[in-house]
This record gives structure tokens, C-alpha cells and sequence, in this order.
């Protein structure tokens, strides 16, 4: 069982940066991949970007080049941040991780925080 909460979402200026934190609690293995979800209103949740344990990240390409994904593993903490913020980005984000498991994969959530981007 894994536990992770959710910081730093807020109200941001559109071209401002912001960076959220998720703290896991429990233990995270060397093949989880952490990583952080969004979904805006009407639309499913996505994939932002993710990390794995040695380095290797994978990007929407709606953010690719603006959010840098990073990991501390001894503080078993995901950061996203996010840069030249568009009003698009507003959504809800979620903290995630995803430990293999047979063929299958285990996920844990967070509950989300909000980022909100205005003109």
C-alpha cells in the first residue's frame, strides 16, 4: 500500500512557472515508476510525464520542453516543474505511481491538487 500526497498547486500567471510535489509514503520499489496525471473538466485523465528509478522520463508532448519531471529517491518524493504555463495546463494533477506486477501493473493515487492558469 502506497500513499502519496499532493503539494504545491495554486493559481498561476499564464507564462509563470509553478512546481508541485508528491510525497509517498510506504515503500517505493526500484521498478516503480512515479509520474503525474491530469484531467481537465469533460476530459479523461492523461499522462503529464513520468520517471523512472534511474533517470529515464517520458513527456505528453503538450508539455514536452515546458514541465521537467524529477525524482528524489531517498526522499521517495516526484516533483513536476512546470514552466511558460498556458491556460490549457489547468486541470487537476495527480500524483502517481505504477509498480509492475506480472503482466498487469499495480497504481497508486494521489487526490489530486488544482493548477489554475490565467491570463
Amino acid at each position: 500500500q502506497v500513499q502519496l500526497v499532493e503539494s504545491g498547486g495554486g493559481l498561476v500567471q499564464a507564462g509563470g512557472s509553478l512546481r508541485l510535489s508528491c510525497a509517498a509514503s510506504g515503500t517505493i520499489f526500484s521498478f516503480d515508476t512515479m509520474g503525474w496525471y491530469r484531467q481537465a473538466p469533460g476530459k479523461q485523465r492523461e499522462l503529464v510525464a513520468a520517471i523512472a528509478r534511474g533517470g529515464t522520463t517520458n513527456y505528453a508532448d503538450s508539455v514536452k520542453g515546458r514541465f521537467t519531471i524529477s525524482r528524489d529517491n531517498a526522499k521517495n518524493t516526484v516533483y513536476l516543474q512546470m514552466s511558460s504555463l498556458k491556460a490549457e495546463d489547468t486541470a487537476v494533477y495527480y500524483c502517481n505511481v505504477r509498480r509492475p506486477y506480472g503482466i498487469n501493473n499495480l497504481n497508486y493515487w494521489g487526490q489530486g491538487t488544482q493548477v489554475t492558469v490565467s491570463a
